[in-house]
């Protein structure tokens, strides 16, 4: 893409604060958004062949919503996690294996997008954003949901088609969760914690594609209860 081209774009954002570049083989995060540090609310890269993001991505002081879907990202650097306007952050597509250590600063993000990487875990990380609302760690390759699980403040968590084989009964503690998507993992029945039934206030649970018939899922104690908060929820919304 010649210079003048991403001119163009730069000076259209300088105006209203959108940059998006997308499906241009990118293979950089382009140098020059940094003159924009200060203005710029939505950066939208997505399709690219970006592989890192460089420090400076931390100065976007006012950026609301970041999109690198399918990309070629390894990692994120630190500084992202100053971004303290961050709302959204979609990285669906990429080779992620980790976030950034200090990942739970992002106080403001709301939904993050992080499907199609190659984590192996729930990162704990996620456990510190208060506000966090959506999350999205479908198709990786996490095999069990650990005990921090917990602490999540999400209202939806998507672990569609992962090789989750165990599940911490700490899930059924998280105080906002309502929707909680296992479809196409390796769960027996017995590894599913009856307290996410009976003891949660999980309204949709959805375990298609697992190792055992969904009729079976009927049969446990605590079904009648989740069939209470599934109907309840399901009226609310009709």
């Amino acid at each position: 893409m010649g210079n003048s081209a991403l001119k163009a774009h730069l000076e259209t954002a300088q105006k209203t604060g959108v940059f998006q570049l997308t499906g241009k083989g990118l293979s950089e995060f382009p140098e020059d958004l940094q003159k924009l540090a200060s203005n710029l609310r939505t950066i939208d890269l997505s399709n690219n062949k970006i592989e890192t993001l460089p420090p400076f991505v931390g100065r976007f002081s006012v950026l609301k919503s970041l999109a690198l879907n399918h990309n070629k990202l390894t990692g994120l650097p630190e500084e992202l996690c100053k971004l303290k306007k961050l709302e959204a952050l979609h990285l669906n597509g990429n080779h992620l294996t980790q976030l950034p250590a200090a990942f739970g600063q992002l106080s403001a993000l709301k939904t993050l997008g992080l499907s199609g990487n190659k984590l192996r875990t729930v990162p704990p990380q996620l456990c510190s954003l208060r506000h966090l609302d959506v999350v999205d760690l479908s198709r990786n390759q996490i095999q069990n949901v650990p005990d921090t699980v917990g602490e999540l403040q999400a209202i939806e968590l998507n672990l569609n088609q992962n090789q989750i084989s165990l599940i911490s009964s700490e899930i059924s503690h998280c105080p906002r969760l309502k929707v909680l998507r296992l479809e196409e993992n390796c769960l027996e029945l017995s590894m599913l914690p009856q307290s996410i039934l009976s003891d949660s206030q999980i309204s949709l649970l959805a375990v298609e594609g697992n190792l055992f018939e969904i009729k079976k899922l009927r049969e446990l104690d605590g079904y009648d209860k989740y069939m209470e908060r599934f109907t309840a929820t399901k009226k609310k919304f009709a």
